[in-house]
């Protein structure tokens, strides 16, 4: 039969673990019969990214996605989500009182997936190699907090930090941290192509065509000591070209589950079917859209022109008519659930005005109508994004203020051009690294952001973003959070747009869906198995 399975969160600071509602916590077991799952992510390499999946390269969910399945760091986020657990790690913590001297012990016999034993001197290879090729991803900033790394023997690790920072162990969870073996990856320069090599719970297989991976098969590996348990001996995932395409494929069986991105038509009719044989299962998201500002440009680097487009912008109407209860208006970096959010953008804009805003325009002694091209990514987001841009578009033309144009390229054209400050105004998403509201804001924001923006704020920088996370206690960082959201919405540097759900569709017989995938947007395979759901 069809039905909805709903995950829902209980919030309290971070997420704390989700309640299942369909399937037996433990699926049906292993099979030599490999679940196979379908995503529209596409995974290229190119000249610009000969490394896709290198893990001091990778900075998307697609990728690390893949690298979660493969490569193991000393920290993993548990099922349902909460403070991250040790992993490659026996145990880790703070030995210090000022959050800035973290030490790991490896777990005994830790061994790479050729068999080769782990030692402390490849974590800290594998980190140091991170930082020192920092690739223009900007991936490595995760570790910036980092000042040198030591090893006490073989299973002790111990990180110096520059300054207290209590994000860290969830920094030590995310595939830039993973292990590597240095027989495999140059200590000074990206691993090209899609091979892969880690200790993860499962070795990859990938199948490239035209340089790009079209199928990537996981098996489990012998090898595996970690927190991770996997219910299935193989899964392949399977790169399609839209979202139709993997719909048609999970109905006629081709696929036993599809992920992200499904269309927004795809989840209403799933919902609405009462039979057939695909379970649809919705869990609460952290990923966000928003506008991102080249604040160095001529048209957008007046303020006011930026402050101009939060007033007029109805994120309601966008998200009703684009999006439906897939998604909710945003206005914050942060999102609603987590702690230290603050609806920064509706505090200083309130509802949607063009009135205040042609003020905002003419005092500022600015001539409209202000032309502007708003560029958004063809084939990494979904198939709604370019009915988004339609209707951004005709918002902010129907206002009177601006004369918009929209133009839309395939990621692997729109990521490199946006780096390089080729574009004026562009849409992007966010997944978390973690579910902390310094991954929010930090990565937009601190030096070396991923975005590569001309944007800087000394007050953040310097003293907001060092005096959050010197705060173990996650509430008590929210009054320096606060200031940063409020500086935010005045600079508007980024123009917060929606906070969305996340889906899966699943045929019937493959148990632990409601748990393969968590609130960051992180896939997790090894929950998949193969037996009768409830």
């Amino acid at each position: 039969m069809n039905r909805k399975t709903l995950v829902l969160p209980t919030v309290v600071g971070l997420l704390a673990p989700v309640l299942a509602a369909c399937g037996g916590v433990d699926g049906g077991g292993s099979s030599s019969d490999a679940i196979v799952v379908g995503t529209t992510d596409t995974f290229t390499a190119s000249k610009e990214a000969p490394a896709p999946i290198d893990p001091a390269y990778a900075y998307d969910v697609g990728t690390w996605n893949i690298l979660r399945q493969t490569v193991q760091t000393l920290m993993v986020q548990p099922r349902g989500d909460g403070e991250p657990v040790p992993e490659a790690a026996e145990k880790c913590a703070f030995t210090d009182s000022g959050n800035e001297r973290y030490a790991c012990t490896l777990r005994k016999d830790l061994k790479f997936s050729d068999g080769e034993a782990i030692t402390a001197s490849d974590v800290k290879f594998s980190i140091d190699r991170a930082l020192r090729i920092k690739a223009d991803s900007g991936v490595f900033a995760l570790l910036s907090t980092i000042d040198t790394v030591e090893t006490q023997g073989d299973r002790e690790v111990i990180f110096h930090l520059k300054s207290a920072d209590a994000t860290f162990p969830f920094k030590l969870s995310t595939p830039v941290a993973g292990i590597v073996n240095p027989d495999d990856y140059d200590k000074d320069k990206l691993r090209d192509g899609f091979d892969v090599d880690g200790s993860g719970p499962y070795t990859l297989h990938s199948e490239v065509k035209n340089d790009e991976l079209v199928n990537a098969v996981f098996t489990k590996n012998p090898y595996y000591k970690g927190q991770l348990t996997p219910k299935n001996d193989k899964v392949e995932m399977r790169s399609f070209a839209d979202a139709d395409e993997m719909g048609t494929a999970l109905s006629k069986g081709d696929i036993d589950l599809m992920t992200r991105t499904m269309s927004p038509e795809q989840i209403r009719k799933l919902d609405d079917d009462s039979s057939g044989d695909i379970d649809l299962v919705q869990m609460p998201g952290l990923e966000i859209r928003y506008l991102a500002f080249n604040t160095d440009a001529p048209t957008v680097k007046t303020k006011a022109v930026r402050q101009a487009m939060a007033q007029i912008i109805n994120r309601a109407e966008l998200v009703s008519k684009v999006y439906g209860d897939e998604a909710e208006p945003l206005y914050s970096l942060v999102p609603a659930t987590i702690t230290g959010h603050s609806n920064s953008f509706f505090n200083k804009y309130g509802e949607p005005n063009d009135i205040k805003a042609k003020t905002l325009m003419e005092n500022a002694g600015i001539t409209t109508p202000v032309k502007l091209t708003l560029h958004f990514t063809t084939d990494h987001y979904g198939s709604a994004t370019k009915q988004e841009f339609e209707e951004l578009q005709k918002q902010l033309n129907a206002s009177g203020l601006f004369k918009v144009t929209i133009k839309g390229a395939p990621w692997t054209t729109f990521r490199p051009a946006e780096k390089e400050g080729e574009y004026d105004v562009y849409g992007m998403g966010w997944f978390p690294d973690f579910p902390d509201a310094d991954n929010y804001l930090a990565p937009f924001l601190d030096k070396d952001n991923f975005l590569n923006l001309p944007y800087s704020n000394a007050k953040i920088r310097d003293s907001l973003i060092p005096e959050s996370r010197r705060e173990a206690d996650r509430l008590t960082a929210s009054t320096s959070l606060t200031d940063i959201q409020d500086i935010v919405a005045d600079d508007v540097p980024v123009l917060p747009l929606w906070q969305g759900n996340q889906y899966i569709a699943a045929r019937d017989g493959v148990t632990g869906a409601e748990w393969a995938i968590n609130s960051s947007s992180t896939l997790q395979l090894w929950e998949l198995g193969r037996g009768v759901t409830n």
